[in-house]
């Protein structure tokens, strides 16, 4: 059976390319790895790597994102139950541990948990056993823990937020990556992939990107990384393909601030919705769009735009 090939992972910088290759390193040990970076800079991709370069390969690769559950449905999510532990638990369930026995086990946004589920995982990775919620008995699995988070994990342990030792036992070694704006010479190899990808998907022919665009891309912050560049290079690509079925000449696609940004809007939701509403803008029609019975119909219609406040407030007299 070959080796199914790990995640694609797209950059040239030299910052990402040490981070793939201490990944590649990483990957042959058995032992718990964690992986820190900021929301959208390709965690989970990291951690499938780990697991596809490793003996682990062709054992499962199971996720949890531990921010995603209470942390009661955590716990029995982790280690199973039995039947009759909690209310509905109906037939004895297995836990990820279990479904992972052999494999990966990724738990994303660990520093989540709480204190009562820390203390379990650290039995496991410590010692390879646990039991399920509810039961009595002690199972062990064999699987390798990766882990990540987007906080400063040892601020939270000094802070007393996480355990300490759970922290040292997680992070035999840890890759941090670095956000997009740390890698410029990346953005644009990312966005002419993510162009190129949506045009084949919508079985048409990327046009490639204006240097406006390029210019805007490389200036963005790009505080949700690569999942926002992605979001935001197919996006106008779609637009652009959109725009060129409907009999727009064919060119370079171009990034407007909301393609950047999509919730740039005059009518996004203010912060305080206690405040005043703001006005709306003056909207105009043309003025044979509306027949108003204060104008004589047999007069030729007026030139230039209504006012469509006016309008209305005159209407309201009526």
């Amino acid at each position: 059976m070959a080796s199914p090939s790990p995640p694609e992972l797209i950059g040239q910088s030299a910052t990402w390319l040490e981070s793939l290759e201490r990944v590649s390193l990483a990957a042959l040990v058995e032992r718990p790895i964690l992986v820190i970076g900021e929301r959208g800079t390709g965690k989970e991709l990291i951690a499938e790597r780990l697991h596809y370069l490793s003996p682990r390969w062709d054992k499962p690769f199971v996720k949890v994102n531990c921010g995603a559950l209470s942390q009661d449905l955590l716990d029995s999510e982790l280690f199973g139950h039995e039947a009759g532990a909690f209310t509905g638990a109906t037939k004895r369930r297995q836990g990820r541990f279990e479904q992972a026995d052999g494999g990966t086990l990724f738990l994303d946004e660990i520093a989540t948990a709480s204190m009562q589920v820390q203390e379990k995982l650290l039995r496991v990775v410590e010692y390879g056993e646990f039991q399920r919620l509810g039961g009595e008995d002690t199972l062990h699995a064999d699987v390798r823990i990766v882990a990540a988070t987007n906080v400063d994990l040892p601020a939270r342990a000094s802070e007393g937020r996480f355990r300490a030792d759970l922290l040292d036992r997680l992070a035999f070694d840890v890759i941090t990556l670095a956000p997009l704006r740390a890698r410029p010479e990346d953005i644009i190899l990312l966005a002419e992939y993510f162009g190129q990808r949506i045009a084949r998907e919508l079985e048409g022919d990327f046009p490639g990107w204006s240097r406006s665009a390029l210019e805007a891309m490389c200036d963005h912050a790009w505080p949700g990384n690569v999942r926002e560049l992605r979001n935001a290079a197919e996006r106008a690509t779609f637009r652009a393909m959109a725009a060129q079925a409907n009999g727009s000449p064919i060119g370079p696609v171009t990034v407007t601030a909301d393609l950047l940004d999509p919730f740039n809007s005059p009518w996004r939701p203010p912060r305080d919705l206690s405040g005043p509403v703001a006005a709306p803008p003056v909207a105009t029609i043309a003025p044979e769009a509306v027949a108003v019975e204060t104008r004589n119909p047999a007069a030729p219609p007026e030139s230039g735009p209504v006012d469509l406040n006016a309008l209305v407030s005159e209407l309201e007299k009526r």
